[in-house]
């Protein structure tokens, strides 16, 4: 820092001085003396001077010092302004150190996902690939498709998450058709396993995004699918209150221990039941519940072990957020 470019912002002490002077000035010239006291005036014109040359060399040496201090944590400001900059500073720094937390924890999700992903897709290619090898059954083969199919939109809907908002399109949409659609996909399973379908409900118009939103319900029956036992059976219902909408799915099958509960929309949880009857990614509920959270719904859950399991979809019964957002943006 030079010492002229130091004075552009001493400017206020100068100013100070100078009108301090001036009024000085002022009133020894409306004194009506014989003799003007010059000698006096000008003596008193240099001291001031001084000082002020003084004052100011001072204010550098301290602008110096801090200027090396500012590597380190702890610095003494030299004014309020110092004083917000710094505190501003600060909020800042913490702020930047949050932002590289959640984006290296986003990264480590993004590896751990693919890592479990690629594990979880090599059995059902290995299966394939073992039934090329013998006899042909087509009931095993159109399983391990499924499977692959279900992982590879895992990882599709996965990467969409954080670019949803560039890649929805909110409007009514009949969520009982959307479950129907999704059963007769899944109908060589019911079939297979000998699993009753009762749905209660002949429709039940929500605010959402269709294509999103049907993603979310088959997670959901392909959850109730694969930990239904043969001869199951899987309901689905529709209720409305004041507030709210809700699609209810309840199956008979193995349920969920209460301490397991709270955390099946955990990323990666798996908990008894899927390290017990079945391998799981511990991904098909997470992606469920961030994709209802972005949609303005959210999904809940109760089970009783060898009982059930029931999970309900909520729906606002007003206004969608991203419906009246849509519409301001067209």
């Amino acid at each position: 820092m030079t010492f002229l470019r130091y004075l552009t912002y001493e400017r206020p002490y100068i100013y100070l001085y100078l009108t301090c002077f001036l009024i000085s000035a002022a009133v020894f010239f409306t004194e009506n003396y014989d003799i003007w006291a010059w000698g006096t005036f000008f003596y008193a014109l240099t001291l001031c001077s001084i000082v002020l040359f003084g004052f100011l060399v001072f204010r550098y040496h301290q602008h110096v010092r801090i200027k090396g201090q500012l590597g380190s944590e702890e610095y003494d400001s030299l004014s309020l302004e110092g004083e917000l900059a710094k505190a501003h500073i600060e909020e800042l720094n913490r702020t930047h150190i949050r932002e590289m937390n959640l984006i290296q924890e986003r990264k480590n999700e993004h590896y751990d996902f693919i890592v479990s992903w690629f594990h979880e897709i090599k059995t059902p290619i290995a299966v394939l690939r073992l039934l090329q090898q013998t006899e042909m059954d087509a009931n095993s083969i159109r399983e391990e498709i499924t499977k692959i199919e279900n992982y590879v939109d895992h990882a599709l809907y996965y990467a969409k998450l954080d670019s949803f908002n560039q890649d929805y399109d909110i409007q009514k949409c009949d969520i009982i058709q959307i479950v129907k659609e999704i059963v007769k996909a899944h109908s060589k399973t019911f079939f297979s396993k000998n699993i009753r379908i009762n749905i209660q409900a002949d429709l039940l118009i929500v605010q959402s995004d269709t294509k999103w939103l049907q993603f979310i319900v088959n997670q959901l029956v392909t959850n109730s699918l694969k930990y239904t036992e043969q001869g199951g059976e899987i309901s689905v219902s529709a209720s409305e209150t004041q507030k709210e909408k809700m699609l209810i799915i309840r199956d008979s099958g193995i349920g969920i221990s209460q301490k397991d509960l709270p955390r099946i929309f955990n990323r990666g949880f798996t908990g008894e039941t899927g390290r017990t009857y079945t391998k799981s990614t511990g991904m098909g509920l997470y992606l469920a519940q961030q994709l209802c959270n972005k949609l303005g719904h959210y999904i809940s859950c109760t089970s009783e072990v060898g009982e059930y399991t029931e999970f309900v979809i909520h729906f606002p019964q007003d206004s969608d957020h991203y419906l009246n957002l849509q519409k301001n943006t067209r």
